[in-house]
This record gives C-alpha cells, structure tokens and sequence, in this order.
C-alpha cells in the first residue's frame, strides 16, 4: 500500500543552462507541492502505514526548509550568490542546480536517510520511501524514486555539499538533524562500497 503527505512551500530560484530565458536569467519563485509516498505490505498497531501525525516533525522540518528560501546552485556565479545570502536570511546552497527535478532528488536522499535513522514506535514495519513528487506549478511536476536519487547517471548528489541558513537551522525542532542525516549517509554509503 502506498500512503502520500502533501506539503506546500513558497521558494525561489535561478535554473542556469535551461532553455527558458525567463528561467536561466531571472530570480522567480513557484508555489511548490511537495509529495512524500511511503510504502508498506504491512499496516502498523493502528492499521496504518505509517501515521501522518509523525511527518509533522523531522520530514516537516526538512521540507520547510526550503519554504521562503531561495535555493542556490554552489556553481552559479559567486557574486550572485553571496549577494543573495548577504540579502536572505534564508537560503540553501546546493551541490546542483534547482530545478523541479533536482530538487525531488534532494529531497528523496535527505528524507530516506532521515528514515533510516528514525525509530518507529508502533509496530511499523517494511516502511521505505516510494517517491518525492516536486510539484513546481499545477501542470508540471518531477517524480524521484530511489533509483534516481542515487544515481551516478544524473550526478552524484554530495549531501555534505548541502548549506543551509542559520536561520533555518533555528527553526528546527532538532538543530542536529542535518548532522545526524549527513552522518546516515557516510554509514551507508560505506557499507554499500
């Protein structure tokens, strides 16, 4: 069975290199729909996949992020970027660019690690993250499975590469959860080599 939370965020950006002129020379924004589906054969204590009450912390958190931020390329020009830092108190510096299809494979690394490091505490079991669906308008949107969030073909995705504000970081319920997914990522990516 396959269960969805849907988030809303507002976010900007710049995609560089795309074929829009709008889109490559011009800071817009977009009011993003973000889709997290998890997936289980089995229901938990309560009948359930996976209670939606317990995405309002951590993936809430992961996800908000990115909610009135811009989202900046670390390859985009440096002037550009650190003009947009010294005027933003909330940013994200990325090791790609922001499109709607980047930013589904952001987010699928960050939340399947979260996961991995998350204790269940009813009965859950065989619970993986499905997909991220980035909704960047209401008729196109990106969908990531773990085989794209990890794959070599589409660039590596360095999450120790990830940046984020200050000021998000206070905004989180844990101020060590990036760490602590960073730290998630090593393990695996040791144990996969």
């Amino acid at each position: 069975m396959i269960i969805r939370k849907l988030f809303k965020i507002e976010n900007a950006h710049i995609v560089r290199d795309c074929s829009s002129k709008r889109c490559k020379y011009s800071i817009h924004g977009h009011s993003y729909q973000i889709e997290v589906l998890f997936e289980s054969d089995y229901l938990d204590n309560g009948q359930m996949v996976y209670d939606f009450g317990l995405m309002k912390t951590n993936i809430k958190d992961i996800i908000d992020s990115f909610d009135h931020a811009i989202s900046l390329w670390d390859r985009d020009d440096t002037n550009y970027i650190s003009s947009m830092k010294k005027y933003s108190q909330r940013y994200i510096e990325l090791p790609v660019s922001p499109s709607a299809e980047q930013l589904s494979r952001v987010f699928f690394l960050l939340i399947d690690s979260l996961m991995k490091i998350t204790n269940t505490k009813n009965g859950e079991k065989s619970l993986f993250l499905h997909s991220i669906i980035v909704h960047e308008t209401q008729t196109g949107y990106a969908q990531c499975f773990k085989k794209d969030a990890y794959s070599v073909k589409m660039g590596a995705i360095n999450i120790n590469n990830i940046i984020f504000s200050d000021a998000i970081i206070k905004d989180w319920n844990d101020k060590n959860l990036f760490t602590k997914i960073k730290d998630n990522i090593l393990i695996d990516n040791v144990l996969e080599c």
